[in-house]
């Protein structure tokens, strides 16, 4: 059975993925706290920059584990047809 080498991200591109994401979540912060508006505004509007960062990562972390799951299930399955095949030779 074949064994699927994993992709193994390189340094340079985790630390630009981080620092893209913490750039993007202090300059929109900065966008919200220097608003020309009252601050149950900027308040509302904080929560929602929260909830939209929480859930991108839930749905990430759903979609990783969703993609995991078939992989493995076809590990599953290849191993078991490699293993009928191989009990149709005898």
């Amino acid at each position: 059975m074949k064994h699927p080498n994993p992709q193994k991200d390189s340094s340079a591109w985790i630390i630009q993925t981080w620092a893209a994401f913490i750039l993007s979540i202090s300059m929109t912060t900065i966008g919200i706290v220097n608003l020309p508006v009252n601050n149950w505004i900027k308040g509302f509007m904080g929560m929602g920059l929260s909830f939209t960062v929480g859930s991108s990562f839930t749905v990430a972390k759903t979609m990783r584990d969703l993609h995991e799951t078939r992989k493995l299930t076809a590990r599953i399955d290849e191993a078991k047809v490699e293993r009928l095949l191989s009990q149709h030779d005898i």
